[in-house]
């Protein structure tokens, strides 16, 4: 009998996703294992592989549909001897967003009560008078249409009246317009400022949601040091000069010592929950790399019991995996506290925002040679600022310091004990 092949999940915490491939056509042969298509998550693009043998008889979902929930029918697998004439879909009307995209605005449509023509009501429930298209232009625009003239019959507007309106600046639902929560797109429109809308991948809309939520949400307070890394990079120059196969990064020392000062200070190493402070017994770093579709944080776990040489490579692995969107679940999803560094890029200091449930992100700007006090005497020191966004329901300032503490004297003065 026929094979339903639904929408997996791909993670813990997925709901939805977007096919955005299929690597087989109706007709083709499928073996179990193979790769049949690519689902694009809340932060990547993973492949489908076919859990059985046959013949892909029917394609339900199209390629790059947005929105398909987990569990979802998307595919109907054939068994030898089998025809499309097996195939029995009783299902009632698919969910808008498992249609084709003329046959989703047909069943949106068909789900609106039909306006009388031309008629609506202004503010205070004045009757007002307006052709479908004006109506429909006034809405795309955010032009009020109680305060527009209509020269049609009765009063009635028309197209021509709008042509020379200027619309108020309406604010978007959730303040999701961006400046002030008004509409970027209604002002850019209105006021004619050339743009190109670049569609947001999924990645782009979950990183939004999930940082508006946590700083609306989630208490941030801000602890700021500056550590001298003239020891730090003596150290690894002396390390890369005689290092095969691998060179070792300031970041790969930063890592591994955000893990040691979380092992030393264990009450920083923690989750808020509304039960319990969640304490971990390692310290698994969860590091941010900019990739097309956004920002995603691959996770060195344990760091704190591995190499510079590991960590070293593990990451270059992950960051490579990471920008071509290939990597499992586990490797980027949890993460004790999380590492931004910004110093490539010339940033001297920043602060970052706290990636739920995590209670900690470390800021790292660029080492620059700034001048210094040292024993009473002016001095040239290469200076590198870090500044960590805690979580105050679970971190406490004092806490916050302590760990601050404990990482800049791993970073000044015993970068050798890094490389253990």
């Amino acid at each position: 009998m026929p094979h339903n092949i639904l929408m997996p999940a791909l993670s813990p915490t997925m709901t939805e996703g977007k096919l955005s491939k299929w690597l087989k056509k109706e007709g083709d042969k499928v073996k179990a294992g193979q790769v049949i298509a690519e689902i694009e998550t809340d932060k990547a693009t993973m492949e489908v592989e076919a859990v059985d043998e046959g013949t892909l008889g029917k394609i339900l979902v199209p390629a790059g549909t947005e929105g398909v929930k987990v569990n979802a029918l998307i595919a109907v697998l054939l068994e030898e001897g089998e025809s499309v004439s097996d195939i029995k879909i009783t299902a009632s009307t698919p969910h808008p967003n498992l249609l084709p995209q003329g046959e989703k605005e047909q069943v949106r449509a068909s789900k609106l009560p039909l306006p009388s023509a031309g008629e609506g009501r202004g503010e205070g429930g004045k009757r007002l008078l307006a052709s479908p298209l004006a109506k429909r232009l006034a809405k795309e625009k955010g032009i009020d249409l109680s305060r527009v003239q209509g020269s049609g019959p009765h009063g009635r507007v028309v197209k021509a009246d709008l042509s020379n309106v200027i619309p108020s600046p309406q604010p978007s639902p959730g303040g999701r317009g961006g400046s002030g929560g008004i509409d970027a797109k209604v002002l850019a429109d209105a006021y004619q400022m050339p743009y190109t809308a670049i569609p947001n991948s999924m990645v782009r809309k979950v990183i939004a949601r999930r940082l508006l939520e946590s700083k609306q949400t989630v208490p941030h307070y801000y602890l700021t040091i500056h550590c001298d890394i003239d020891k730090l990079m003596q150290v690894r120059k002396e390390v890369n000069e005689g290092a095969q196969g691998y060179k070792l990064s300031v970041n790969d020392f930063i890592i591994k010592a955000a893990a040691m000062a979380q092992v030393k200070v264990p009450a920083a190493n923690v989750a808020w929950t509304e039960d319990a402070v969640l304490q971990y017994s390692r310290a698994d770093i969860s590091v941010a790399v900019a990739t097309p579709n956004g920002l995603i944080t691959p996770i060195i776990k344990d760091a704190a019991s591995k190499s510079l040489k590991d960590i070293s490579i593990e990451m270059k692995d992950l960051a490579a995996r990471a920008k071509d969107g290939k990597l499992k679940p586990q490797e980027f999803q949890g993460g004790t506290m999380s590492v931004s560094n910004l110093g490539m890029f010339g940033v001297a200091e920043f602060t970052a925002i706290i990636n739920p449930p995590q209670c900690c992100i470390l800021a790292v700007g660029a080492g620059e040679q700034r001048a210094v006090v040292k024993n009473g005497q002016l001095g040239v020191a290469t200076m590198m600022t870090a500044t960590a966004s805690f979580d105050h329901r679970a971190v406490d300032g004092a806490v916050g310091a302590e760990y601050l503490a404990a990482f800049k004297k791993l970073i000044e003065e015993t970068p050798v004990a890094l490389l253990l």
